[in-house]
């Protein structure tokens, strides 16, 4: 039986004591693809408070645009460490936890004035405990300015960049009104990996037209791209979206359990040994999920996926 590379396997190998991530939803963060700037309406399967359980619903709404001056940054900071300090907490108490990252989750972590972004993420590195950052953000929501800062950062501390990929095809990405095409996505990561920083990408099966073999050519190619950790995801749909939309017209059927732990035990056996993998499932148990129901039960999932690549050889 082969071990599967596990991005937790990879921070207990370097830190040589218990690490864990810690999600971070900071107010006022959107994305190009919301503010109309790369497109209109967000991608099709997104209702970005869904994955925001740490901003409280009755927070007062206000967006940050990165040419424009931000009233907001006291708040975004007292948010920041009152976030970090209450998972950090839990995770101690459940996990043993010792170290932490802390991980930029929600909206575009990177689409906000450059002094917003160095005060956020100055601000996380001093926090107890906290060994690095992780950002998670799209390939057409970072800047050279951005990414020479990083660069700089990266020699300090342990940083990461989260891109989400999703697919390889262009008429997927318009399927989905991501905003972009893939050659931003290839260009992007390039110039990442150039200036010596990781990457760990996000890839989505079942998306909408695609096949399994769709699937795993943008595993592949993916994978071929350089980045050096990766998270599989279903698609699955949330109430108040497009793709909710399209689902009860009929127009989209999610990914069957069955076809996602084929597609994913695929992808694991032609992942390269040195890229980690730091997600495969995607428990939500959430009354905005309306479809595939399968997708609510994690620990269900987990024992699933696991018993798929323990037949595969592989374990998780």
């Amino acid at each position: 039986m082969k071990k599967v590379f596990t991005f937790g396997r990879y921070l207990r190998r370097k830190f040589r004591t218990k690490v864990y991530k810690v999600p971070i939803s900071i107010s006022g963060f959107t994305c190009p693809n919301i503010d109309g700037t790369a497109a209109k309406g967000g991608c099709s399967f997104c209702l970005n408070d869904s994955f925001s359980p740490n901003i409280g619903k009755s927070d007062k709404r206000f967006y940050l645009h990165p040419q424009k001056q931000n009233p907001h940054l006291d708040r975004q900071l007292a948010q920041l460490e009152a976030q970090y300090y209450r998972t950090k907490a839990h995770l101690q108490e459940k996990y043993g936890a010792k170290k932490f990252i802390v991980y930029f989750q929600s909206f575009t972590n990177s689409y906000a004035p450059f002094e917003t972004l160095k005060a956020l993420y100055e601000r996380a590195l001093e926090l107890e405990d906290a060994v690095g950052l992780s950002i998670g953000t799209r390939t057409d929501s970072i800047t050279e300015e951005t990414l020479d800062y990083l660069q700089a950062l990266d020699r300090q501390t342990e940083l990461w960049l989260e891109y989400g990929i999703q697919s390889i095809y262009d008429e997927t990405l318009q399927r989905i009104n991501r905003g972009h095409d893939f050659t931003n996505v290839k260009e992007w990561i390039a110039k990442t990996k150039k200036r010596g920083l990781k990457v760990c990408g996000h890839l989505i099966y079942g998306l909408p037209g695609e096949t399994k073999e769709m699937m795993l050519e943008s595993t592949r190619v993916s994978y071929e791209l350089g980045i050096d950790s990766v998270k599989y995801h279903p698609l699955y749909v949330v109430d108040n979206t497009l793709l909710a939309h399209q689902y009860k017209n009929g127009e989209f059927a999610p990914i069957g359990k069955q076809d996602y732990l084929k597609v994913l035990v695929e992808a694991i056996k032609m992942k390269p040994e040195h890229i980690s993998v730091q997600r495969v499932s995607a428990g939500f148990d959430d009354p905005s999920l309306i479809a595939p129901l399968w997708c609510r039960d994690n620990y269900t999932q987990m024992r699933d996926i696991r018993a798929a690549l323990k037949k595969a050889g592989y374990i998780y």
